[in-house]
């Protein structure tokens, strides 16, 4: 599997922006599902992606693991997350990313608008944080969207919000919870034969990028405020909805007055 430099380069782009993305910004890493989606179609770039987050979970663990636990992190998220990766590779073995990428987003928007309507009506679905359904609901929809888009970062964070999870707390959760997801992930990915020798190939040219990227996110994470981070998760994911739900379309709109 040949590429050029140019397209290496901006992949590398893609990279770097999911390392700062995995240490606490997690719509950031639409940037990256966007660029390799772009670059090596949205099948393929899936098995480019998944390597790379494993690597970026083996890092960030440690650097969080002071925060939360296993049982918080895996309970009670981690059941339906297991059986939506299930569903997802079922998805995936019929549809392209292209076909699935819009649903996914209305999901992000449905979750965003959810919890928004929670803060301005106060009271108003005030049992979500402790709602087993809630969780359930939550946990299948990242399953699926992360083994089909690599796209569970804005639906995790808009349960966090949902939850009331300090930063530190989501922290620790996320880094044991996608370590252990991703992981569980290869054998799925593996099997469509999205992760292979060539994209191994492009993730080893790609991973002094993810490098630089997580030491900037480990560097900006500790100097932004609990209210600040709420805001920027609540921004990262409205525009990671969007750009699911209209991105293509505006792309094709940009191709052909270029044309």
């Amino acid at each position: 599997m040949e590429h050029d430099w140019s397209t290496l380069a901006l992949a590398m782009i893609g990279a770097f922006s999911l390392g700062v993305a995995k240490t606490g910004f997690p719509g950031l890493a639409i940037l990256n599902v966007i660029l390799l989606a772009e670059l090596f179609g949205a099948r393929q770039s899936a098995g480019i992606i998944l390597p790379l987050l494993v690597v970026c979970d083996l890092l960030v663990y440690p650097a969080f693991r002071r925060y939360s636990s296993w049982k918080k992190a895996l309970w009670p998220l981690l059941p339906p997350t297991l059986i939506g990766v299930a569903m997802g590779y079922l998805v995936l073995r019929h549809i392209d990313n292209a076909t699935a990428r819009p649903l996914i987003g209305w999901i992000v928007l449905f979750m965003l608008a959810l919890q928004l309507l929670r803060e301005w009506k106060g009271d108003w679905l005030a049992h979500l944080p402790n709602s087993l359904r809630f969780a359930w609901f939550s946990g299948g929809l990242i399953g699926i969207a992360t083994t089909v888009a690599n796209a569970a970062g804005p639906i995790f964070s808009i349960h966090s919000l949902v939850s009331h999870w300090p930063k530190e707390e989501f922290l620790g959760r996320g880094a044991r919870f996608f370590l252990l997801v991703n992981v569980l992930k290869i054998p799925f990915l593996g099997h469509l034969d999205l992760v292979n020798a060539g994209s191994l190939m492009i993730d080893a040219i790609l991973l002094p990028a993810l490098l630089g990227g997580l030491v900037l996110g480990r560097f900006l994470i500790h100097r932004v405020r609990q209210r600040t981070f709420e805001v920027l998760l609540y921004l990262f994911s409205a525009v990671s909805g969007l750009y699911m739900v209209c991105g293509n379309a505006v792309i094709a709109a940009i191709k052909s007055f270029a044309a």
